[in-house]
């Protein structure tokens, strides 16, 4: 799987100028990601948000701002929306804007993104020390995923790990313990999926769960259970039975780790970057630079074949 410094040099190389609806501007580590962006030749944002509040940061942080055009509305996520339905851009930005306020807007049934595939939030994970690197899904949108929705998102994760050139992605289906037991009903789940897989249903991958994260990420934690199998100690993927367990296990990853990361949603119409509202600028680069490489598969594979 490549890494952030490939997918920044990948970036720069082709310069895609891709226009980008950002919506809620109003923020330094925002304005100062967009900028950043925009000189390197990677987009072309609007930023979209209240223009006042919008103006007053830029003038705060920046000596002289003439990135981007702004959008004034009191609703930056619908306008961002309809700015993809349009075709006027080609991605969205999750600036300083809550979740559920985006969510609401992707997700309308009429004006929204939907596409039928399950909207979920992938992170890419880069662990430095370890040389390490893996997805993790879904760890923002979905709260309880059903069997269906898990592999749904086990389907979207493997389509990014194929655009981040990882040919045949190795999948782990995490809970707490390797084994299955009825007590534990992400553990059945896991096992159904693994099947499933083993039924050649879940396309070019290796699939096996349920996974504890140890056995997922260290090889070391493989020979001391005496677990063998293609995927431990070497998971590109790590699908979760819950937002629970993905979203505190990446946070916690996040925030003690010596580590890069970056996100975006999968299974909208466009890609969206998608992170927190408390990340930083190079978090926020590192997850437009993803989505870039995305959003460029995407177009890839939707080309005609001869």
């Amino acid at each position: 799987m490549i890494s952030f410094d490939q997918l920044y040099f990948a970036a720069d190389m082709q310069k895609p100028g891709v226009p980008v609806a950002v919506a809620g501007g109003a923020d330094p580590t925002v304005l100062e990601a967009v900028l950043a962006a925009t000189e390197r030749g990677w987009i072309r944002p609007v930023v979209i948000g209240d223009e006042t509040a919008i103006r007053r940061v830029a003038e705060r942080h920046f000596e002289d701002w003439k990135v981007s055009p702004i959008i004034d509305t009191q609703e930056p996520a619908a306008r961002a929306v309809e700015e993809v339905k349009n075709g006027r851009a080609k991605m969205i930005m999750k600036g300083q804007i809550a979740t559920p306020t985006l969510m609401k807007a992707v997700l309308h049934p009429h004006l929204g993104l939907r596409t039928g595939r399950v909207i979920c939030q992938i992170v890419l994970m880069e662990i430095a020390p370890d040389k390490r690197r893996f997805l993790l899904a879904d760890t923002g949108i979905c709260i309880q995923p059903t069997l269906e929705q898990k592999i749904d998102i086990l389907k979207n994760s493997v389509e990014v790990a194929r655009a981040l050139e990882t040919a045949l992605p190795r999948v782990a289906l995490i809970a707490a313990t390797e084994t299955v037991a009825e007590s534990m009903p992400e553990t059945v789940e896991a096992a159904e999926i693994t099947r499933c897989h083993q039924a050649a249903a879940l396309g070019p991958c290796l699939v096996h769960g349920p996974l504890s994260f140890d056995l997922a990420y260290s090889p070391g934690a493989g020979d001391k259970k005496q677990v063998h199998n293609p995927v431990v100690g070497t998971a590109d993927i790590l699908i979760f039975p819950n937002l629970l367990a993905a979203n505190l296990t990446v946070k916690a990853i996040m925030y003690t780790a010596n580590c890069r990361f970056g996100g975006i949603l999968c299974g909208a119409a466009c890609p969206v970057v998608f992170m927190s509202r408390a990340d930083s600028t190079k978090t926020r680069l590192n997850s437009l630079a993803l989505a870039l490489k995305w959003l460029a598969h995407r177009n890839v594979e939707n080309l005609p074949k001869e």
